[in-house]
């Protein structure tokens, strides 16, 4: 049976061997093997062996099929700061897993910056940090800022997902983004006049964490990953086409 690598990115950063297909894998680690556990999760489909950060040879030895037959499920050769030592073109498909195992998986695409109208972005960081922020800055100009070395906060990689912007003109239109903006309303305000009027506030805390609240409804554009100076970008599908390929995981994920 062939080795498979994932990087679980959310809830929980990993690096994961594998001998089960993603979508199985997905299943698997969404759902476990006790019953009634249930956990919504991302990850990534890493391509092959690189480097001498990981210890190859160790999943290599330890992901071996069961004395049944039965395929390994998991076998972990890291649980910290794993993202930072995978390089962005070593990275597959990335799968958005809901709390019942169905799996969506997102390829790699050209990017295209999201709707830019309103004047500002919100961002989910995913991986390694996952607040969720306001910021004036585009995915490419906001990860080069935030993978910039010379700033006081700052990480060498980052995955994270541009969000679905709240129409205050006509919120009951705006559509289904979950009940993320459920709460703290004014706070959000703030953060959005802040970045809008201050040009040197290019970034600002909406909520320093957002694991429990935070629903593949409300992902915009897409999810990005970026080193400062490469971003690979997966865009997520729009309801109509989800509807049409990928009806099942769209119930599981309440899109439609």
């Amino acid at each position: 049976m062939a080795i498979h690598y994932y990087l679980s990115v959310f809830p929980l950063e990993a690096l994961i061997a594998s001998q089960l297909e993603p979508r199985e894998f997905g299943s698997y680690m969404a759902t476990g093997s006790k019953r009634g556990f249930e956990e919504q999760l991302i990850f990534t489909e890493v391509k092959g062996e690189f480097g001498d950060h990981f210890d190859w040879d160790y999943a290599k030895k330890r992901c071996v099929p069961h004395p049944n037959g039965d395929p390994k499920h998991s076998v972990y050769l890291s649980v910290y700061r794993a993202l930072e030592h995978i390089p962005v073109e070593q990275v597959g498909s990335i799968y958005l897993t809901t709390r019942d195992g169905r799996s969506l998986e997102l390829k790699p695409s050209d990017y295209s910056p999201p709707d830019a109208s309103h004047g500002y972005y919100i961002y989910q960081e995913l991986c390694p940090i996952d607040p969720v922020v306001v910021s004036s800055l585009d995915p490419v100009a906001f990860a080069k800022n935030m993978c910039d070395p010379k700033n006081k906060i700052n990480v060498p990689k980052m995955m994270f997902a541009d969000l679905k912007v709240i129409d205050f003109s006509d919120e009951v239109n705006t559509g289904n983004i979950g009940r993320m903006y459920g709460k703290e309303r004014e706070h959000l305000l703030e953060c959005i006049a802040s970045v809008k009027k201050d040009p040197s506030k290019v970034t600002k805390t909406f909520t320093r964490t957002n694991v429990e609240s935070f629903s593949f409804q409300v992902i915009a554009n897409g999810i990005y990953i970026a080193d400062g100076k490469k971003i690979a970008m997966y865009k997520m599908p729009t309801v109509a086409q989800i509807k049409q390929t990928e009806y099942d995981w769209g119930r599981s994920a309440l899109i439609i």
